[in-house]
């Protein structure tokens, strides 16, 4: 396993640096770029900007729904995340966009059990009322969402199909996003909105992510795919779930209000292809642990990438 030396953060933090912490346990450097979907659900189902009202209220609301449940999976996790830095985990993550700050400050030792429900309990309740107030049903979405990452969290050493569970939570925000815009959205749509989310989450994230802790999951026997099912076959699934979520992003630009010509299929064709197919295949080839960080981190920025293209197409359509 690796050196326990290089898990432990040298730097102290104290005073307004310390705000940095409660940051890294809502990974909210991710979080930030996450944000980006919910918008992108929103904009694809209604086909044009909604009232400024809604605009304030769900990037408040969005932002809070991320920032709490991220470190809601942290909360959940704290045991096995202290066992896995005790020998040696996340000690080389500087590379991975979940360690821009520090990964599982908790587990670290550099905020307390205590300080880190409060901080997640916090942010729920004002998520929590700003999906009320946008939408009864975007709260009862919330609530189901962080159930699941309980679920998620808790299977851990039950089953890899966990991974299924995760795509769910992470649609969560995209769908509630979408009944925030539109009470009655078309079934159709928030089908394929729901299948394009989970597919991405599962190959371009989960997936990549199990595939740099596959070390120290392997120690504590982790049912994640990788361990369970090997990077042979990790990789083809990863595989297939871009390519599913290649064809479904077209699917949502077929069927949304929006009117997108042949010039902004082409570049989702190359965002797809830069951000999400091409980092699969090199992947797939190398097995190598470094080019899963590489899948991840590019992966992430899907959601923001094809939002700016919806936005652009927006903006010009009101010029």
């Amino acid at each position: 396993m690796k050196d326990t030396s290089i898990t432990q953060p040298t730097r102290s933090y104290s005073g307004l640096s310390r705000l940095k912490l409660f940051w890294a346990l809502s990974r909210t450097p991710h979080g930030l770029i996450d944000m980006a979907m919910p918008a992108l659900g929103a904009l694809l189902c209604l086909g044009e900007f909604p009232s400024i009202r809604i605009v304030l209220l769900g990037l408040i609301t969005v932002f809070s729904g991320y920032t709490a449940v991220y470190a809601l999976n942290d909360i959940v996790d704290y045991k096995p995340d202290k066992e896995k830095v005790s020998i040696g985990g996340y000690g080389d993550s500087d590379d991975y966009l979940d360690g821009v700050l520090v990964r599982h400050p908790m587990a670290m030792g550099l905020l307390s059990f205590k300080e880190g429900l409060i901080w997640t309990l916090t942010w729920a309740f004002l998520a929590l009322l700003g999906a009320y107030l946008l939408n009864p049903v975007c709260a009862f979405i919330f609530i189901t969402a962080c159930i699941l990452e309980i679920i998620y969290c808790i299977m851990l050493t039950v089953s890899p199909f966990r991974t299924l569970v995760n795509g769910v939570v992470k649609s969560c925000g995209a769908i509630a996003a979408v009944f925030a815009v539109n009470p009655n959205p078309s079934p159709m749509f928030l089908i394929a909105l729901f299948l394009w989310i989970s597919l991405w989450e599962i190959g371009g994230q989960n997936i990549p992510a199990d595939w740099t802790d596959i070390e120290e999951d392997t120690y504590f026997q982790a049912q994640t795919i990788p361990v369970r099912l090997g990077i042979e076959r990790a990789g083809v699934i990863i595989m297939v779930s871009l390519v599913s979520a290649f064809f479904m992003n077209f699917v949502l630009f077929l069927i949304s209000p929006i009117s997108f010509g042949s010039f902004y299929f082409i570049v989702i064709i190359a965002i797809n292809l830069y951000l999400l197919l091409i980092p699969a295949l090199v992947l797939n080839e190398t097995k190598e642990r470094t080019k899963a960080i590489a899948l991840f981190n590019k992966a992430s920025y899907y959601p923001l990438a094809t939002f700016v293209i919806v936005l652009i197409k927006l903006i010009s359509q009101h010029g």
